[in-house]
Order: C-alpha cells, then sequence, then structure tokens
C-alpha cells in the first residue's frame, strides 16, 4: 500500500535549548530536573512558561511526565502532550511527533525534555528498576545476560569477526570524542585520554572496555519547538527541522531468524537505521554526503561505527577504519558527537545529541564549533535491544 506522507519539511524549528548540570548525584527529583531544564530552553529561546501549550517526553519509568512538569511550572491547559514509553530508540520520535502537532496546528510551542537520574537513582544496569524494560529480559537474565553492555557486546564482537573491526578502532573513536569533550565546559569527563589508556582501561564485557561504554548521568535536556516564521522572531537563530523518522521492525534479540531489518538477512551487524535511513534523507531531499556534522548515539563506542555505515557515510564493514582515518575529528570530513557524546559530556538519553546538533548550526558550539556546519544528522539508538529507531536531520534557517 502507497503512504500517504505529510511534508513537514522547514516547516518547524528548534527555538531554543536548555540543559541542567551534568552530575553523578544531582541531589533532586527528576520532576525538578525537567522543570529546570524546560524552563532553560525557554530562556535561550527568549520565551516564558506562560508561551508554552506542549509537553513530551520520552521514558522506561525512570522520569517526570507531562502532566506532572506542565502544572509544576503552572501551565493551566496543554492542548497537546505525549509520554512516550522508551529508551533512547525513541528520543527523537519525541521531537519529530512534536514538530508534527506544530504543523498540524495542535500547538504552537512545545518543550520536549529528557530527566534522568541514572546514575543515582534509576540505572540502566539494572539497580533501581522496577518492572523491565522489556519482556524479553525473563529469558536473558537466567544466563547472567541482561546488562546493556552484555548485549551490545555480542553484536560488536559480530563485527569484529565478520569484518576485522579492531578494539583500536572503538579506542579512536573513544579518544576523539574525550578531545572534544575537553572543549565543552559542561562535559562530565574533561581530561584527553590516548589510546593507551583506553587499552589499559578494565574490562566490562568483552570486546568492551570501560571507555566504551556511555556515562551513567543525572542531568536533564530540553528543546523548544515551534513554528519556523515564529522562531525567526524569537531570540536565538532558529535550526530547522527539514525530516524525522521513526519506526522498527523485529527485535534482533529474539526475532525472526532472517529478515530483521530490510537489506539485513539476519545479519546482527546490520541495525533499524538501515532501513530508516532512505526515508530519513527522502523526507529532507538530501544524502549522507550533504550532513556537515553528526551527532550518533553512542551508549557504546560500537553503536557510532555501525550507524556511520546504515546511515551510509561508508561502506558496511569499514566504520572502523573510517574513523581511524580521522574523518570523524573536528577537521575531519564528518565532525562526529562534538559534545564528547554520551562516552565523554553525558548520557541525558539522546536529548542532548539534539541539543548539541543546534548549538553547532547557531555557530555558537566555541572551541568544539564544526566549522561551515549547516545540516545536521542526529540519531537515537539504532535499534538493537529493542527495534525502534528514529532519527532527525536539522539545517541552519
Amino acid at each position: 500500500m502507497a503512504k500517504r506522507l505529510l511534508d513537514f519539511r522547514d516547516s518547524t524549528a528548534i527555538a531554543g535549548v536548555g540543559y541542567t548540570p551534568f552530575t553523578k548525584d544531582s541531589g533532586v527529583s527528576t520532576l525538578t530536573l525537567a522543570c529546570r531544564a524546560v524552563l532553560a530552553a525557554l530562556e535561550d529561546a527568549g520565551l516564558t512558561a506562560d508561551d508554552v501549550d506542549g509537553l513530551a517526553t520520552h521514558r522506561v519509568g525512570d522520569s517526570a511526565a507531562p502532566t506532572l512538569v506542565g502544572p509544576a511550572l503552572g501551565l493551566a491547559d496543554l492542548s497537546w502532550h505525549l509520554d512516550q514509553f522508551g529508551g533512547g530508540s525513541v528520543s527523537h520520535a519525541v521531537v519529530g511527533q512534536a514538530a508534527l502537532a506544530v504543523a498540524a496546528g495542535m500547538a504552537e510551542t512545545v518543550v520536549c525534555y529528557r530527566a534522568i537520574n541514572a546514575r543515582s537513582e534509576f540505572r540502566m544496569g539494572g539497580t533501581g528498576r522496577g518492572v523491565p524494560v522489556s519482556p524479553e529480559v525473563q529469558y536473558q537474565a537466567p544466563y547472567g545476560y541482561s546488562a546493556p553492555p552484555q548485549q551490545y557486546a555480542m553484536f560488536a564482537q559480530a563485527h569484529m569477526l565478520k569484518y576485522g573491526t579492531k578494539a583500536e578502532h572503538f579506542g579512536h573513536l573513544a579518544v576523539n570524542q574525550r578531545a572534544n569533550a575537553a572543549k565543552n565546559p559542561r562535559a562530565l569527563m574533561r581530561t584527553p585520554i590516548t589510546l593507551d589508556d583506553y587499552l589499559a582501561s578494565r574490562w566490562i564485557a568483552e570486546p568492551f572496555r570501560l571507555l566504551d561504554c556511555c556515562l551513567e548521568t543525572d542531568g536533564a535536556c530540553a528543546v523548544v519547538v515551534t513554528t519556523a516564521e515564529r522562531a525567526r522572531a524569537l531570540r536565538r537563530p532558529p535550526v530547522l527541522i527539514s525530516a524525522a523518522a521513526w519506526g522498527g521492525g523485529t527485535s534482533h534479540l529474539s526475532g525472526a531468524s532472517s529478515g530483521s531489518f530490510p537489506g539485513s538477512a539476519g545479519d546482527p551487524t546490520v541495525t533499524a537505521a538501515a532501513a530508516l535511513a532512505p526515508r530519513l534523507y527522502a523526507q529532507a531531499g538530501l544524502g549522507p554526503g550533504d550532513i556537515d556534522v553528526a551527532e550518533l548515539y553512542d551508549c557504546f563506542t560500537y553503536s557510532v561505527i555501525v550507524q556511520l555505515e546504515d546511515y551510509g557515510f561508508c561502506a558496511k564493514g569499514e566504520g572502523g577504519p573510517y574513523v581511524a582515518s580521522g574523518a570523524t575529528s573536528l577537521g575531519g570530513a564528518l565532525p562526529v558527537n562534538t559534545h564528547g557524546g554520551f562516552l565523554s559530556e553525558g548520557y541525558v538519553h539522546g536529548m542532548n545529541h539534539i541539543a548539541e546538533a543546534v548549538s553547532q548550526l547557531r555557530g555558537d558550539a566555541g572551541d568544539r564549533q564544526a566549522p561551515g556546519a549547516e545540516v545536521a544528522l542526529s540519531t537515537a539508538q539504532p535499534g538493537y535491544i529493542l527495534p525502534a529507531t528514529s532519527a532527525l536531520i536539522l539545517r541552519r534557517a
């Protein structure tokens, strides 16, 4: 069946971004973090809470719902809100759905946020967790196979076996992102590291070492979505939402043995991003060669390498050498995770990647600014563990 798609390219924009400090112990509730980030994003845009008629978030039982944040901010009547269940794979879908709501006239100003005490409270490895995120966990846990590093490690091993990807490839990525974080005053980890430092870091789940893994972080981040026309009249240069795509298929963990994603034929080295990328690029009217800077979901180093392939920046199996060549550094062909990413800035479950893309396109990223950045790709978890993924293409107005 032919799909009838709404063309909302460049009709909406991100007008403001806001953060709380990233810490190991925030000392406050996720509701407080959410409110602080929302207010910071509104201040950045030159707006107040009175201008907000929509709120959106995603969570896995560890954050504050819009129906709690709204009253806390004094919002008496939200015309639209979204409380999306799901982890990092749906992080960018939240902003995409907000853009659709604005384009359709359901709301005029939507603040999308993620608040998370992922170090002091609800740790992704299981501590503080109540109900498992996925029902698949009950079948994995008896074998000691339940924490994200264990799960992703198997996919990374498959990539290494099939394509000859090396630990040093992962290491180059970790070193490069730390170099970016050293230029980011917001980053949790700013001390530069070397490849030897990476190789000396302790094992977590082979082939992952400590420096392959993202930071467990307390913090919040928010972005303001409104019409492109209204954004142009606000305080900061608007960043247009040229494309937003999300979707999924069969999980690699328990799904069909073949055809999990188009083109994958059951190949564990192919993610859902490979299926989503053509839709995303078509919506924007662009291709991989048009992307100037990429903020790629980096729960683990391998996640970036496989996305470089599945979003079309290099051929399948060449992600490791592409990183080692220096292509993803600030001075390279495709600067990646310019803020240091989840590996070094902090893990706010996807939203801080979007905010960093906005900063790059506004040209206010300071020492970590990618030269000439006009088009950015920002992505969610690429579809391992749970099959969904999502992504945005943003453009300087």
